[in-house]
């Protein structure tokens, strides 16, 4: 297969990836909304994804929830991903181009393997927030607060050099030396630090996502936007500081909300 031929297959395969995941991932949130929510304390809606169904049991009920959440992160970090995965796929055709794609893959199901790890962390803590806001209503009512802070705390922390550091990491093309081309393990270890060095600079996004609602199409559609434009705009400091401005308002309207509520 000629080098042209190889990479048009690439960009075909990731086109039709991103659409297969997106419509996956807006299926699941319409299938989720037309179950409703449970109106709570304060004046706010618990999701239904934080409840196990009559007939599911509890490993049921968590397989539903990562299959849900890695096909919503599929949708929503494929865009920012796939330059990282196209910079070593065209790489790696020079030197093994029979196994490229398995590679490539192999990396991908890396990075993918680390949000995983996190949906099934956030799974379990969003369980517990549930049953404690079920049990006390006075702890429920203060969640619109609790809400607005975390928004405004996600929005104060684009402006960190943590953020910038992270941010940094992720828009970094990968260096690919012959290590990283012929070894099976070092590919699969780039893929999960990847992971990683991403879950680190999306925490105030996912943050926002989880209060606005982790199957919110709109509130997906923001987050992707803000976390590609991030990393693939030429400069991503200013584009950083204007998601943090944009978030810090919405904490602060949500905590107004919640006072006067």
């Amino acid at each position: 297969m000629s080098g042209r031929t190889s990479r048009l297959c690439f960009l075909a395969a990731s086109a039709l990836a991103v659409a297969a995941c997106t419509a996956a991932a807006i299926a699941e949130c319409i299938g989720m909304s037309s179950m409703g929510s449970m109106p709570m304390p304060g004046g706010w809606h618990m999701s239904m994804i934080w409840m196990r169904m009559p007939t599911q049991t509890w490993p049921g009920a968590a397989a539903s929830f990562l299959s849900m959440w890695l096909v919503m992160m599929a949708a929503m970090m494929l865009p920012s991903l796939l330059p990282v995965l196209r910079r070593y796929h065209r790489q790696i055709q020079h030197g093994d181009a029979r196994h490229a794609g398995a590679r490539t893959l192999l990396m991908a199901a890396g990075y993918f393997l680390v949000w995983a790890v996190l949906g099934a962390l956030i799974y379990g803590m969003g369980i517990a927030l549930a049953t404690v806001a079920m049990r006390w209503p006075m702890l429920a009512r203060i969640a619109p607060l609790a809400a607005g802070m975390i928004v405004l705390g996600a929005g104060a922390l684009q402006f960190t050099r943590w953020k910038a550091h992270h941010l940094a990491g992720c828009r970094a093309l990968p260096d690919c030396c012959q290590r990283l081309r012929a070894n099976t393990a070092a590919v699969w270890r780039y893929g999960v630090q990847h992971g990683i060095r991403c879950c680190h600079c999306c925490a105030g996004l996912t943050a926002i996502l989880l209060v606005a609602g982790v199957m919110d199409l709109r509130a997906m559609a923001l987050v992707t936007a803000a976390i590609t434009a991030e990393r693939l705009a030429p400069a991503a400091r200013p584009v950083a500081w204007l998601i943090g401005i944009a978030a810090m308002g919405a904490g602060i309207g949500l905590l107004a909300q919640a006072a006067w509520a």
